[in-house]
Order: C-alpha cells, then sequence, then structure tokens
C-alpha cells in the first residue's frame, strides 16, 4: 500500500516522503528509515540484500518499505535517491548534512533553544535508560583489572580517549585504541582479566566490532556503548550501556550525541574511583603536583576594580 502523502506528491525527495510516512510504519520498516536518514545515499552502493542487512531486516520489507514511500520497488527507489543527489539543492544538503529541524535562516537565538533542548533531552533520556546495578558491576571489573581496552573510531576515539586519561591517572592499566590494527593486536593479548569496552553511536562500525569480538575471543569482559542496543557491537557484548542519539534532526555524530556518551562515561569514571577512594584521591593529589610546576599562578583580583578589556587606539 502506498502512503497517501507520497502518492499524492510525485516532486518530493526521498527523505522528505520517509518522513511524511515514519507515523504509519511498522518497527521493522522504521529501522530501514533510521539507516536512510542517517545516510542518504545508502542506496547508490547498497543492494537491496545489503541495505536490509545494514536495518537488521529482510529485502521483502525493503521492497514493502520502497512502495510504501511511493515506488514499485528498490530500482525505482535508487532512482530516487540518484535524482535527489543530482539536484543538488542546497537546502536538502543542509538537512541531510546538518539537520532536519535546522534551517539556514534560523536566528541564532532560535538555533541555541532548538539545540539546548536537543542536548538536554538526550542527558536526560540517558539518565533515564542506565541500570545502574549493572554500571557499578562494569566498575568492579574496571577497578580489578590487569588490562583496560577501549575502543572507538572517528568521534568515538575522542571520547574513548576522554575514559582512557580519567582511569590512567587513578591508576587503572587503560589503553585507548583508534586504529584497527593496533587495537586488534592489544585485544588479542587480552585475558580472563581484562576489560574490553567498544564505543560506538551507531553499534554498526565495522572496526569496533572487530576489536571489541577479538578482545571477547581472548577472554576479556567486553561491554559496548552504543544507542543501538539490537546492533552487532551490543550483541556481542557481556554488558551493553545504552546512550540516548538525537532523535528528530542531528546526526549521530554531532556534539550532542557526544554528551550523552561522555555522561555515561563519566559516571562510570566516578564509580570506578570509587572502589578504591583512599588510593584514588592519593593518586589524583600525586598526579596533580607532578604538573603544578606547568601552571602560572593566579593573579589575586585587585580590590574595587573590575577586568576590563582596553583596545588600544591606532596612532594618527
Amino acid at each position: 500500500m502506498v502512503s497517501q502523502a507520497a502518492a499524492t506528491d510525485n516532486g518530493r525527495t526521498v527523505a522528505s516522503r520517509i518522513q511524511a510516512s515514519l507515523p504509519v510504519m511498522p518497527t521493522a520498516m522504521s529501522k530501514i528509515a533510521d539507516v536512510l536518514l542517517e545516510n542518504p545515499a545508502a542506496p547508490i552502493n547498497l543492494s537491496i540484500t545489503e541495505l536490509a542487512e545494514e536495518a537488521g531486516t529482510s529485502a521483502a520489507t525493503v521492497t514493502r518499505f520502497c512502495k510504501l514511500i511511493g515506488y514499485s520497488g528498490y530500482t525505482q527507489f535508487r532512482v530516487g535517491v540518484a535524482s535527489d543527489i543530482g539536484r543538488g539543492d542546497a537546502h536538502e544538503s543542509w538537512r541531510a548534512d546538518i539537520g532536519r529541524e535546522f534551517h539556514p535562516e534560523d536566528k541564532p537565538r532560535e538555533v541555541l533553544r532548538t539545540l539546548l533542548n536537543e542536548h538536554v533531552r538526550g542527558i536526560e533520556a540517558t539518565a533515564g535508560m542506565l541500570d545502574l546495578d549493572e554500571l557499578e558491576s562494569v566498575a568492579r571489573a574496571i577497578a580489578t583489572c590487569r588490562h583496560l581496552d577501549i575502543y572507538g573510531i572517528g568521534g568515538s576515539a575522542v571520547m574513548a580517549g576522554e575514559l582512557q586519561a580519567r582511569l590512567y591517572r587513578i591508576g587503572v592499566n587503560a589503553h585507548c585504541w583508534g586504529e584497527v590494527h593496533g587495537g586488534l593486536t592489544s585485544a588479542a593479548l587480552q585475558s580472563k582479566n581484562s576489560v574490553a569496552i567498544g564505543i560506538s553511536n551507531t553499534g554498526r562500525t565495522d572496526e569496533t566490532i572487530q576489536m571489541l569480538s577479538q578482545a571477547a575471543s581472548s577472554g576479556a569482559f567486553t561491554v559496548a556503548v552504543t544507542h543501538a542496543p539490537e546492533s552487532p557491537l551490543a550483541a556481542l557484548a557481556d554488558v551493553t550501556i545504552i546512550t540516548a542519539a538525537p532523535d528528530l534532526y542531528l546526526q549521530p555524530d554531532d556534539l550532542s550525541a557526544k554528551h550523552s556518551q561522555l555522561f555515561v562515561l563519566d559516571m562510570l569514571y566516578l564509580l570506578v574511583a570509587q572502589q578504591n577512594f583512599a588510593e584514588t584521591a592519593t593518586k589524583l593529589a600525586a598526579s596533580a603536583m607532578a604538573v603544578s610546576g606547568h601552571r602560572r599562578p593566579q593573579r589575586p583580583a585587585r580590590q574595587g576594580r573590575r577586568p576590563s578589556l582596553r583596545i588600544e587606539e591606532p596612532a594618527p
């Protein structure tokens, strides 16, 4: 059955057809929509079977999806995608790359309000989904492990580095890997006394999946940090920690997704630090003292005067 929105407007883009049909899509089709809204050009490079695998559904469901949004089949759907790309419409590029609720003509205050609301919602949603008992068990495993690997590619590598730096400073033998060869080598050296964490917002990053899978094969206790509980990364992990993803307009690599990830990783760091508070405090003090000589002393503020920025006038 073709949706009314798609059937009555043959000039609409693929993205707008998907958005119009989202409210009536079954769960299996909504997974396809998620993949396509995240990567609008995917059908150009993927066969119908490959797209179905990417979305975790079947080729028959992809065909029904195409018909729902107004195409007679996958071939015609791919032509529609190619036409959108060839059209090169600036507004469509903006919506695909920046977001479906941000607009080029928005005033700064509108952008600020929309962005702030999304970031706050993301962190609040993440907090509501956390299993604190499970998170505490992960923290205990990290605090007592022989070796910790943290894997992430691209933006997730930045998050891996943040967690590694925090944990290393309190005495955890932590290492982060954003390059698959080094990560696989380290994962192969893991054991049952090790912990491995894979960070991927979509849970579908091949390199992260490979590294975490290798660590699991080596006997490590594995943890996935992702917004997709049914993703391949989550499927192979002993524990999955779910973070909220931008739902309407921001792309998965935007900072609202990163803030949700960082919120979880900061929580994990604090729980690890609690496992041996006295030792943690000692190590933090020692590391602070080690770098204190490289910080300039703070100047006391003059009483009765407020700091000001003086701009020199050019000489006549």
